[in-house]
């Protein structure tokens, strides 16, 4: 019996250090593991990546400068239909619907407010408007719709257009390119009045021969009074 109990305590004191043996490796090797992966992780930077340089901006001749040029401003757009006309062209005069909001909502204008609710006509790119609109319809097609983003530099500057557009106010624009033309479109002219049929409207229609000519209540005025030798009229004498 205690030779049995001797041969019981030994082989559990061996699983005993086995198993401590194994525990201690699985840790260990567990430990291994995870460190390197945590050393490769790199550290998160809060610095922006610098914007790549542009080669238009160092062309041929013009002196080298350090430095990434930066955007000041710029104009946005939203092609919200797009035409089927033909593309808008430079130098055309442009026929535009619009309506302008400020950036609060408050509607400032729109063309359909206007008498006859016309678009509006003028030179692209005179400067016949602001320079956000001299710029804006680039790319549109006759037909198609933007909304136009323009920042006060492109609109009324610092001063704006008291009371109706405030300082530095940026604006937005709902426009309709509704034609395009080389010259600027004529006034349409008024209608002439309708002619009886078979008439010429170039000539006067003809006067039947028995209509009597119509009665005047200023009768006519008698020939000038001149003198025996056909020279000019003789000057009356003053009232004695």
């Amino acid at each position: 019996m205690k030779f049995r109990s001797s041969v019981a305590l030994a082989a559990l004191i061996t699983a005993t250090a086995a198993a401590q043996t194994t525990t201690g490796t699985t840790q260990k090797r567990t430990t291994t593991r995870r460190t390197p992966a945590a050393a490769a992780k790199p550290a998160a930077s809060t610095t922006p990546a610098a914007p790549a340089a542009n080669p238009a901006d160092t062309p041929p001749n013009v002196p080298k400068v350090e430095g990434t040029a930066k955007p000041l401003y710029a104009l946005r757009y939203i092609d919200t239909q797009i035409g089927t006309g033909e593309l808008a062209k430079q130098q055309q005069y442009y026929s535009v619907r619009y309506t302008g909001w400020l950036t609060d909502g408050t509607k400032f204008d729109s063309s359909d407010d206007h008498p006859g609710a016309a678009p509006i006509v003028f030179p692209y790119g005179a400067r016949r408007v602001i320079a956000g609109w001299d710029t804006g319809f680039e790319g549109m097609h006759v037909g198609g719709k933007r909304r136009l983003f323009v920042p006060y530099q492109l609109a009324y500057g610092e001063s704006g257009r008291p009371p109706v557009i405030p300082a530095k106010a940026d604006l937005i624009f709902d426009v309709e390119l509704v034609a395009q033309s080389d010259t600027p479109p004529q006034e349409k002219p008024e209608p002439a009045p309708p002619q009886p049929s078979g008439a010429n409207p170039a000539q006067p229609a003809e006067k039947p021969a028995d209509t009597p000519e119509p009665a005047t209540s200023k009768p006519p005025s008698p020939p000038p009074a001149t003198s025996p030798s056909g020279g000019e009229p003789p000057q009356q004498r003053p009232n004695q």
